[in-house]
C-alpha cells in the first residue's frame, strides 16, 4: 500500500511539471506571437499629396454659411479632414467616434467634416446625428484635390499646413493611427514599422530564440 502512495504521488508531480513546461511553452510562444503581430493603421492611399506636401489650398464656405480656409498655416492648431457620405455605413458608425477623438483632442485640433452633392440631404444628416455647429463642407474640388476614391478618408493636417498621415479609418485604432504616425514622424504605422531597422539587441535576442 504504501509503495503504491509513493508510486501515485510521483507520477502526480511528474505529470503536474509536465503540465507546468507546457504552460511555459505555451505562454513563450503567445509572447512571440504577440511581437510578430504589427499594429494596424489606417490604410495609406497613394493618390493624391503625399505626406510632408503642402495641403492643396482651398477657401471654403462650410454648410452654416461659416468661411473656412483649407491649406496654409494655422497657428497651433491641427487639421483632421474626414470624408464621409450620408449614404456610407461605415461613417455613421464611425461619426460618434470622430467627434469623441476631435473633443479630447481639442483646442489644438480642428475637425472639417467633408462631402459633395446636396446641401439639404448632408443638412438632414447633420440634424439626424446631432453633429450641431461642426464645420462640414460640401467640395467636389476639394475631394479631387485629395484623390478620395474610398470613404471614410482621414488626412491629418498639421498646423503649418503640410499633411503629416493620412489614410482609410474603419476603426477608433485606424483615427488615432494617424496621430500616433504623425508623432512618430511617419505617413503612417505601416511606413514606420517598414522602416525601422532592428537593432543589436533585437538581433541578438533573435539569435537566442533560434
Amino acid at each position: 500500500m504504501t509503495d503504491a502512495l509513493v508510486i501515485s504521488n510521483s507520477l502526480l508531480w511528474i505529470a503536474l511539471l509536465v503540465l507546468g513546461i507546457i504552460v511555459m511553452a505555451l505562454t513563450r510562444q503567445i509572447g512571440l506571437l504577440h511581437e510578430r503581430l504589427a499594429p494596424m493603421g489606417a490604410l495609406a492611399q497613394e493618390r493624391g499629396p503625399e505626406v510632408g506636401d503642402p495641403a492643396p489650398p482651398h477657401a471654403l464656405t462650410d454648410l452654416s454659411g461659416q468661411p473656412l480656409d483649407l491649406g496654409g498655416p494655422s497657428p497651433g492648431v491641427r487639421t483632421l479632414l474626414f470624408f464621409l457620405s450620408p449614404t456610407c455605413p461605415v461613417c455613421e458608425t464611425l461619426l460618434p467616434t470622430l467627434l469623441r477623438v476631435a473633443r479630447d483632442e481639442a483646442p489644438g485640433l480642428r475637425l472639417v467634416l467633408a462631402s459633395d452633392g446636396d446641401p439639404e440631404e448632408h443638412r438632414s444628416f447633420r440634424a439626424a446625428k446631432e453633429i450641431g455647429d461642426q464645420l462640414y463642407v460640401l467640395s467636389r474640388e476639394l475631394g479631387l484635390a485629395f484623390a478620395v476614391s474610398k470613404l471614410p478618408t482621414a488626412i491629418l493636417i498639421d498646423d503649418e499646413g503640410i499633411v503629416r498621415a493620412k489614410g482609410i479609418v474603419n476603426t477608433r485604432e485606424h483615427l488615432e493611427s494617424l496621430f500616433l504616425a504623425h508623432e512618430l514622424g511617419a505617413g503612417s504605422i505601416q511606413q514606420f514599422i517598414a522602416q525601422k531597422e532592428p537593432s543589436e539587441d533585437s538581433v541578438v535576442h533573435l539569435e537566442v530564440r533560434r
